[in-house]
């Protein structure tokens, strides 16, 4: 089997303060994700062996810019593999995580993962978001599913409008690429955007932004 891209250097590159059971976790990821990516399409097959840096690193980008205090409740929205909601509940192990999708077998692999790895953080669902009425949640987390003002539609309902962070608004946070301009004219939103390159300068990560929007 071919190592994925820098491996779990990369990751300790940027990241030096895990713990043992963490960089367990994080290390079982890669064998997980090939092994299932046999049985289901979950990740592109030309990214399955850059998996650390075009999707676990990718996904921690949020952790290296917002800190989640303990007890804060986050929704992926469209998390397909687990992504970011998989690397960032390894990364914030008091934070509880709840991850959805519209299909099916994507959250069977997550389930699976998250059980492989034991973590104790995530919950799932098989739903769309807009079809989640129940719930609120401090934030929605999400990587490239939808435009801008269509995540804020799904998002927004889902969340609490009350601070629980003192540096922090509740509000939706997702990873987007390339030229955002007219993505973010037609959302009316202002949201603060931060360049990832600027945290991770590798060239993968040139025009790669996360999005934040504070409710």
């Amino acid at each position: 089997m071919e190592k994925t891209k820098g491996s779990m250097e990369l990751i300790q590159k940027y990241f030096g303060d895990f713990s043992e059971k963490q960089l367990g976790q994080l290390a079982q990821l890669e064998d997980l994700y090939h092994v299932w990516n046999e049985k289901i399409n979950v990740v592109s097959r030309k990214d399955i062996n850059s998996l650390y840096e075009k999707h676990v690193l990718h996904s921690l980008s949020i952790a290296a810019q917002y800190s989640f205090a303990d007890g804060i409740q986050v929704i992926d929205i469209g998390t397909g593999g687990g992504f970011p909601g998989i690397p960032l509940a390894i990364f914030f192990p008091e934070v509880e995580f709840h991850l959805v999708d519209s299909i099916a077998k994507k959250i069977k692999v997550v389930e699976a993962v998250a059980e492989e790895i034991g973590l104790k953080n995530v919950t799932t669902a098989h739903t769309r978001a807009e079809d989640i009425k129940s719930r609120k949640f401090d934030f929605a987390v999400s990587r490239a599913v939808a435009p801008l003002k269509d995540l804020w539609r799904w998002s927004k309902p889902l969340l609490r409008n009350e601070k629980k962070m003192e540096d922090l608004k509740n509000g939706l946070i997702c990873l987007k690429g390339g030229d955002l301009t007219l993505e973010i004219a037609d959302s009316l939103l202002r949201p603060y955007v931060q360049d990832i390159y600027s945290l991770f300068p590798e060239v993968y990560f040139e025009q790669k932004y996360i999005i934040y929007v504070p409710i």
